[in-house]
């Protein structure tokens, strides 16, 4: 392990040690992921501290022995996270952070028995979790999806499954179930399996920037249900994007007054509302998704990352991050969970759901030291179980690196489907504009000037074609103007590779006949 100095003149900053840990061997780094964990554990542990500057890129890298272009990808990067922050004449300097609340007093950690976990979850929650709207809600929306699949399937929230990898999944199942002790097939952990959890915490601390420690992970079956038992430990109101998925914000609101909107534009949720607007001062709770927000697809602005964190530090709210598609970036560089800035007040939420397939319920939620035990407590016993075998088999599929090959190959696929959309919409319908498409699984199309949501929604249904318009995913209470004009979420991930090119025609001709003067598509019944 080498020890770097990096000495610079005043002007370019203060000295600066970065233990960057490039040796050599199985736990060795590569420059610019090792410069990224030296200062992220430099500004942590507080040796760099708020407004110090830091040296520029250039003599960095010269002090470093590294490439100007590492260092200074490098820094971006942290920018992008919330840690640094990067002015105009002023330099790059450790971002400001509001001084965090005290700690809670640490508490032994255990899991609660059973009974013990009844009783508790009856106390919050008396009657159902789950209110009777969103029950009527989702019973309605499970009906339209069973009632008919569209041919074109082009809706979001599902990836390709028919590209699972059976055979790699099938390997890890055989090596786990092998290798399982007696006590796996009995009554587990209400956290899930230690393999599991071992196995997400290295891999969220890599790929995603995460503190996940172990003890602090709970498995899940599926995002919702993380929700839904945060949803009973979470004091005060919730607050959600102005965009995003109804039953989210209703699993929130199953309790008490309804989740309130929070404006979103440009450049993500607009955080700094949390501080300037008193309707949002009861709010103990905002659920973000800050890498890739759902569904305009813009990352959240690291000034409102920084925001957030700082609203939650003087407050002792929490965020709860909704890290739904992280693994899929194309365009730029990944940015790193917002879960990083402070695992005290910031809920990590994941799933294999987008990256492997919806089927397999695991989920999972990295939560602060404090929640830990209140979150199992909150378990009802029809949230015991876990599938004790299935979380085995992902600990082998991500500890053999089957979970990182499959990302990559997924990734290549989804980009290339994601490129040709783009590309057929500027040969057959420029007018049509895709935005949103730096990472994810779906894009959002802005529709030609005179083309309503609702006209073009029946054209597509009539053209065989399944997707959704942007103003559906709007918070009913949002106020102000809309962050987009007319609008539709286009899902590229769903279809099966070989049903891609039919469903992007039809999407195009479709679309294409809605202009002025075009003729109808084919087999278009008139109106």
């Amino acid at each position: 392990m080498a020890d770097s100095w990096a000495t610079s003149p005043p002007s370019g900053g203060s000295d600066l040690h970065l233990d960057l840990a490039l040796s050599t061997g199985s736990g060795a780094r590569r420059p610019r992921a090792a410069m990224l964990a030296a200062l992220r554990d430099a500004v942590r542990s507080g040796r760099l501290a708020p407004g110090t500057r830091l040296p520029s890129s250039r003599s960095l890298a010269a002090d470093l022995g590294l490439a100007r272009n590492t260092v200074a990808g490098a820094y971006a990067e942290l920018v992008a996270e919330g840690w640094l922050s990067a002015r105009q004449g002023s330099g790059t300097r450790v971002a400001e952070r509001a001084t965090p609340a005290p700690p809670s007093r640490p508490r032994e950690r255990r899991s609660p028995g059973r009974a013990a976990s009844y009783r508790a979850g009856q106390r919050r929650d008396p009657a159902h979790p789950v209110g009777g709207t969103l029950q009527e809600r989702a019973r309605a929306a499970l009906a339209e999806r069973r009632r008919q699949r569209p041919p074109h399937d082009l809706r979001t929230g599902a990836p390709d499954v028919s590209a699972f990898p059976r055979s790699a999944w099938l390997t890890s199942a055989r090596r786990a179930l092998t290798a399982a002790p007696a006590h796996a097939f009995s009554h587990g952990d209400l956290r899930g399996t230690a393999e599991r959890r071992r196995a997400l915490a290295d891999y969220l601390a890599r790929a995603r920037g995460v503190r996940a420690d172990p003890g602090r992970i709970v498995v899940c079956a599926g995002f919702a249900q993380g929700v839904s038992l945060l949803s009973r430990v979470v004091a005060g109101t919730a607050a959600v994007e102005e965009y995003g998925l109804f039953f989210h914000r209703e699993l929130l609101q199953a309790r008490g007054a309804p989740a309130r909107p929070l404006p979103v534009d440009a450049h993500g949720a607009r955080t700094e509302v949390l501080d300037a607007d008193p309707g949002f001062a009861d709010v103990g709770a905002v659920l973000l998704t800050p890498a890739h927000q759902y569904p305009l697809g813009v990352p959240l602005h690291p000034d409102r990352r920084a925001a957030v964190v700082d609203w939650a530090r003087r407050s002792g709210g929490l965020v709860l991050e909704d890290d739904y598609d992280g693994e899929f970036r194309y365009d730029r560089q990944p940015v790193g969970a917002l879960q990083g800035l402070d695992p005290e007040r910031v809920v990590h939420l994941g799933t294999a759901s987008k990256a492997l397939a919806p089927a397999l319920r695991l989920a999972w939620m990295v939560l602060p030291d404090h929640l830990v035990d209140d979150v199992l407590a909150a378990k009802t016993p029809a949230e015991w179980a876990q599938g004790s075998l299935d979380q085995l088999t992902l600990a082998d599929f991500l500890e053999r690196g089957a979970y990182d090959r499959h990302v990559r190959a997924m990734r290549h696929r989804y980009r290339a489907r994601r490129d040709r959309l783009v590309e057929a919409l500027a040969a057959r319908v420029p007018e049509a504009r895709a935005t949103g498409i730096a990472a994810g699984l779906h894009a959002v199309l802005a529709l030609p000037p005179g083309v309503g949501e609702e006209r073009a929604l029946r054209a597509l249904e009539r053209a065989g074609v399944g997707l959704d318009a942007l103003t559906g995913f709007r918070h009913p209470a949002a106020q102000g103007p809309a962050a987009a004009g007319p609008s539709l979420v286009v899902g590229y991930g769903s279809p099966a590779e070989h049903a891609y090119g039919a469903a992007l025609d039809a999407l195009c001709t479709t679309l294409a006949s809605l202009r002025p003067g075009a003729e109808p598509a084919p087999g278009r019944r008139g109106a």
